[in-house]
């Protein structure tokens, strides 16, 4: 029981930020002004994180709980392929109603130069564990291609979605990342689509 208040407690620090982020602007927002919102303590926070920076790395925990919320919605008849560009579609929504593309892309620029862990990348992450699922699936299915490692499908999609999000960020937001994915992410993807899937 205790494991699950900590969780909810650093969760509650991090969605908080990212609100506060995204509303105020990352500039504006103090550590004060995170731990109100979040309902924490002063304590707690420094325990957690460091300082208002280190929570630029946290977007990642985000992602993972909106694929959280998404995986039981999934539905089992689905083609896997289909199911793939639904999250896509549901993620990049989020990111469009919620998400502060200056946020982004000061944490794609942080990812590019840490010489530690790179959230992104973490394969232990809720968002490649769902996806691995969905692929495994849509190979047993013959809906998506077996030459292809399960692990390759998987990280064709995350280059993807990340080459949008990039792209997104460079051209400062200016269309809609989810309207434009749903027509690129198909097609980008469609190679690994068996003729039955």
């Amino acid at each position: 029981m205790a494991k699950r208040d900590v969780h909810n407690t650093r969760g509650r620090m991090i969605e908080a930020a990212w609100k506060l982020f995204y509303e105020r602007g990352y500039e504006e927002t103090t550590v004060d002004a995170i731990i109100e919102a979040s309902g924490t303590s002063k304590g707690s926070f420094y325990h957690y994180f460091d300082g208002k920076d280190a929570l630029l790395s946290e977007l990642s925990y985000l992602f993972d709980e909106k694929y959280n919320a998404l995986a039981p919605t999934l539905d089992p008849a689905q083609n896997s392929f289909e199911a793939l560009m639904y999250l896509n579609r549901e993620l990049f929504t989020m990111i469009d109603d919620s998400i502060s593309m200056e946020l982004l892309a000061r944490l794609y620029s942080s990812q590019l130069v840490t010489r530690g862990e790179k959230h992104l990348l973490d394969r232990k992450r809720t968002y490649f564990k769902l996806l691995r699922q969905i692929v495994l699936r849509g190979q047993e299915k013959g809906e998506l291609r077996r030459d292809i490692p399960a692990a390759e499908i998987v990280k064709r999609y995350a280059l993807c979605e990340r080459a949008l999000i990039y792209d997104w960020c460079l051209s400062n937001g200016e269309y809609s990342l989810a309207a434009y994915a749903r027509e690129i992410m198909p097609a980008f993807l469609s190679h690994l689509k068996t003729q039955q899937g």
